[in-house]
């Protein structure tokens, strides 16, 4: 019968190597798995992370596996290429860094055996992901099993499938489950026994059939539903492949009977009744790691997300560990399941975006949490007209709708994309991608976009794919969009939970994002190497008072906090102190005393603080309660204001004559006067050309079109944080070409 075993213990391994090693390499390094060799280097800032093939080596001897007449490598995650040898004999390459597959080496093994995996996550043309704002980690980082088999067992090599699909139909107060699976090798005189299982185990049907009999239909009466997060209820199917009383192999796999739709004007609806998906997106990668996770780590993510309330993650943006959708199968979270698809459509790489999706179904087709597969994100950035990415989106449309005939398809479009555009009406549902208040434009923006979506296009159901803003230990009592702070971070998303929440025609919100993650082009917010939009640290360890903002709507546990604790010394004689709460009132404390009750129906609580000395806060709501403290000053501390490491300017080195302009103007400011217009249109342009994306005629008729595109949006920019922004997405300047644009900007009249 089937042995899996983990082959993850003492790999050489080489960076430097440039050819497969004939015999195991005795001066590489050691490494066991999971692994990446960009822990470091792609966290550190500069886009320069070590982007090429590596070399992994291990042996092992035949005695010492399990007893088997066919025997099966299986790489759980290569990133993003990969060539595969067995005793210098080259069995395999594949392409697509997120997924798992598995390689026959029967024929090729002898009784002392050499591995060798080179893995590739260079730049190319054909493989996705290649240009996307977050680091594309090389590396074994999901761990390699060795297979053994008899010679007549299930399937282990189309696209990595578990060899079993399960389909269930709900009827009523019952459900029919259809289970095919797929075998490999002579099934004459063979019986397969399908066994299905209630989550505790329990038998509730089993049937024994003719191994040619690859579909068998079972009926559950009264079945307990998969219901999300109130009762995430999992059967178990288990098929074994039988030659007499001998298993030869056996598979199994969980799932969960469930019904869902989306009402384009009343939102999602699980089991017939209204379930708002409200929730984040998630990256899978932590400090020094990257993405080689342990167990532990993937649990800990879960916990956190679930504590905040969220009832859906965006799995971004990429197939993610099978463990992963294990859990949130057993926890009841929805999912939406995306490929990496992103940001810049490349001819070439058609039959990648089918591979990886073909793989993505495959091998996470039984999950329940999963209701939608994404078919792209961004993927517009340099224009929607390109018919080859128009094909391309529907012949993954079409193809995910032949392979699964019980999901959605959906897609994230980036923020400027045309409405109108055809490439928005592909998939069932869309959402998009949007950072006003943020990537310019206004907070208030938001809300009224989808409104004007809806009311042109109400049959469409559109969600909210992206939304947020980066937050370090920066504070001020004067939050702004582009500082940076803890306080802007948690005033933008009060905002946007006021204006998504109550719109329940939106069918799912994402913000992006959970957790800080490393995207190692980006040098802002002073610390470089990472996007730090998440409502937690990268590391885990700190949740950002926005965090509570979404727990306080969200999560039934009760709760009350105090927001800026890192934020304690203060120079303002009253100060303004946020409180969050899931509960109806909070009372506040300042050195015992009572400064009042409050009651809100959107869970934030507001409240003028005198600031004098040392002020104890207490917050109590109900039985729950939470303490702070803040601290008189009479210089604002600097340890509070950002410090950009390694910027090309600084705000304090643009000289800025009064009456006249400077980078330290807002782009909306200095578009008032015709001079000023006359030069941010020929600025924009200048730098369109350089990043190779659109001309600026084409540019600003797509904003106007779409009326919150990206020439609207700039308006709230700093000229200077306009042009840091688009220096790091291809249009980087000097600081003398910024000091030149400053000096004309000196000329041109308030």
């Amino acid at each position: 019968m089937r042995n899996t075993v983990a082959f993850n213990d003492k790999w050489a391994f080489s960076k430097e190597a440039d050819q497969v090693p004939e015999r195991m390499p005795e001066r590489w390094i050691w490494v066991d798995l999971p692994h990446t060799w960009n822990g470091i280097d792609g966290q550190d800032g500069g886009g320069d992370y070590y982007r090429g093939t590596c070399y992994y080596a291990n042996e092992f001897r035949k005695a010492d596996l399990p007893e088997g007449e066919e025997y099966y490598l299986e790489i759980c995650a290569a990133n993003a290429s990969a060539d595969v040898y067995v005793n210098g004999a080259k069995l395999a390459h594949h392409d697509g860094g997120y997924s798992a597959f598995r390689v026959n080496m029967t024929e090729h093994l002898k009784e002392e055996n050499l591995v060798v995996i080179a893995v590739d996550n260079g730049v190319n043309e054909r493989v996705y992901p290649q240009q996307a704002d977050f680091t594309f980690y090389g590396g074994l980082y999901r761990g390699v099993n060795i297979v053994a088999v008899p010679k007549a067992h299930f399937e282990l090599e189309y696209y990595g499938t578990p060899g079993i699909k399960v389909t269930p139909k709900v009827n009523g107060q019952d459900a029919e489950v259809e289970t095919e699976v797929y075998l490999s090798g002579d099934m004459t005189g063979k019986q397969l026994v399908y066994t299905l299982k209630n989550q505790d185990g329990s038998t509730a049907e089993r049937k024994t059939v003719d191994a040619g009999q690859t579909q068998v239909n079972v009926e559950i009466r009264q079945v307990h539903l998969w219901n999300g997060k109130k009762d995430p209820y999992l059967y178990t199917m288990e098929v074994k492949l039988m030659d007499g009383e001998t298993e030869l192999d056996c598979v199994s796999t969980r799932f969960g009977c469930r019904t869902f739709y989306v009402d384009p004007e009343k939102g999602f609806f699980l089991n017939g009744e209204s379930y708002p998906l409200r929730g984040v997106a998630r990256h899978q990668d932590r400090p020094k790691i990257g993405n080689a996770l342990l167990p532990e780590h993937h649990r800990e993510d879960v916990d956190l997300i679930c504590e905040l309330g969220a009832t859906t993650i965006r799995l971004a943006h990429y197939q993610h560990n099978p463990y992963f959708y294990d859990l949130c199968d057993e926890r009841g979270l929805v999912i939406w399941a995306e490929i990496p698809y992103i940001s810049r459509h490349m001819p070439e790489g058609r039959e990648n975006t089918i591979s990886q999706m073909k793989e993505l179904i495959v091998q996470n087709y039984n999950h329940p949490c999963i209701v939608v597969w994404g078919l792209s994100n961004e993927i517009t950035m340099t224009g929607a007209s390109d018919p080859d990415l128009i094909e391309n989106h529907r012949i993954l449309n079409d193809m995910v709708h032949e392979m699964d005939k019980t999901r959605l398809t959906t897609m994230a479009c980036v923020s400027m994309c045309d409405i109108h555009d055809p490439y928005v009406q592909i998939p069932d549902v869309v959402s998009f991608n949007h950072y006003f208040g943020w990537y310019g434009g206004e907070v208030s923006m938001n809300g009224p976009w989808f409104d004007k979506f809806h009311a042109e296009f109400p049959d469409k159901p559109i969600g909210m794919s992206e939304y947020g803003c980066e937050a370090l230990n920066w504070h001020t009592s004067h939050p702004e969009a582009g500082d940076y702070t803890e306080e802007y971070q948690a005033y933008y998303h009060e905002e946007l939970i006021k204006q998504l929440y109550t719109r329940p025609y939106i069918w799912a919100t994402h913000v992006w994002n959970m957790f800080d993650f490393a995207a190692d082009a980006r040098n802002e917010g002073g610390e470089n190497g990472q996007n730090h939009k998440g409502l937690v640290t990268f590391d885990r360890k700190y949740k950002k008072d926005a965090f509570y903002a979404y727990k306080a709507w969200l999560s039934d546990e009760p709760f009350v906090h105090i927001c800026g604790k890192r934020y304690v010394d203060r120079v303002e004689d009253v100060t303004k102190v946020t409180v969050y709460s899931n509960q109806p009132q909070v009372e506040l404390f300042a050195n015992g005393k009572s400064l009042g009750t409050q009651t809100s129906n959107v869970h934030f609580f507001y409240f003028e603080v005198p600031n004098t000395g040392e002020t104890k806060l207490y917050a109590k709501a109900e039985s729950c309660e939470d303490e702070s403290f803040i601290r008189k000053v009479d210089t604002f501390n600097e340890a509070y204001r950002m410090k950009e490491k390694g910027a090309v300017l600084n705000w304090f080195d643009i000289t800025a004559p009064e009456g006249y302009f400077s980078l330290n103007d807002k782009v909306k400011d200095i578009a008032m006067s015709e001079q000023g217009a006359m030069f941010i249109r020929e600025l924009f342009g200048q730098i369109m050309r350089k990043m190779g994306g659109e001309n600026t005629e084409k540019a600003q008729m797509a904003a106007e079109e779409g009326g919150s595109g990206l020439m609207s949006m700039m308006g709230s920019f700093t000229m200077i944080r306009l042009l840091n922004l688009m220096g790091a997405a291809g249009g980087k300047m000097t600081k003398e070409e910024m000091l030149a644009i400053n000096a004309q900007l000196n000329q041109i009249k308030k």
